[in-house]
């Protein structure tokens, strides 16, 4: 580890529930002189509310490149630099992983603190399997799409997806062709909100309630793995 007094924090942020941000994340964000943020606007909003008065820079999927090589730059000059997503802990499903990668090649301090993420309330309210599980995050929209569910066909672990509101019904669909009908899944939706719902059953049998009810909010999809003998 070089010496100086540089680090990248990597902090999760709430998912929906405000009352989920930790002390320790508020403490941490204080103490940053920048903090890259997916939306700056969004997490505005989130330092208004914990009164952190720190310095917001954007840091998303589409300047993200071009972004790293500044954070390590900061961190290198013995900066505390944080880096925050919309909602849930850097680089699961969001921006992230690449500045980590860089400060740790370079020798420099990295911590993420523990916190909200989507994936794990869903998993441990679905009912299945939580002692092994592969979390897939979102599957690809076109290309790879078809390869990676014929490739999850005869997994065995519990398997974690997210999905958009307008993607849901159809993903589903995809799951009873490739996991077959009654093959056991939970959904969630809107985890921590006020709407917050978990509806579980078979495939078959959740695809049907989201065709009567308008799918809405963010979904975390727990399918339950292939134990055919």
């Amino acid at each position: 580890m070089q010496d100086n007094i540089g680090k990248l924090f990597l902090v999760p942020t709430p998912i929906g529930n405000l009352k989920d941000m930790t002390f320790r994340a508020v403490e941490v964000l204080q103490s940053c002189d920048f903090v890259y943020a997916e939306d700056t606007r969004t997490s505005g909003l989130l330092f208004k509310h914990y009164a952190i008065n720190v310095p917001l820079r954007s840091f998303h999927i589409h300047n993200e490149h071009e972004k790293v090589e500044e954070i390590k730059r900061h961190v290198e000059e013995g900066h505390t630099i944080g880096l925050v997503s919309d909602a849930g802990t850097p680089a699961i499903s969001d921006p992230g992983f690449l500045a980590a990668r860089a400060c740790i090649e370079a020798d420099l301090s990295v911590e993420a603190l523990p916190g909200a993420t989507a994936f794990v309330p869903a998993l441990v309210e679905s009912g299945l399997p939580c002692e092994k599980f592969v979390f897939e995050g979102f599957l690809p929209h076109k290309k790879g799409r078809l390869t990676r569910l014929t490739l999850l066909k005869n997994e065995t672990r519990t398997m974690i997806f997210y999905e958009s509101p307008f993607r849901i019904n159809k993903t589903l669909e995809e799951f009873i062709i490739h996991f077959g009908s009654e093959r056991r899944v939970s959904v969630s939706r809107e985890l921590s909100k006020l709407y917050h719902q978990t509806i579980r059953g078979t495939l078959s049998e959740v695809q049907n309630h989201f065709m009567q009810n308008t799918p809405k909010g963010e979904f975390v999809i727990v399918l339950e793995g292939n134990h055919d003998k």
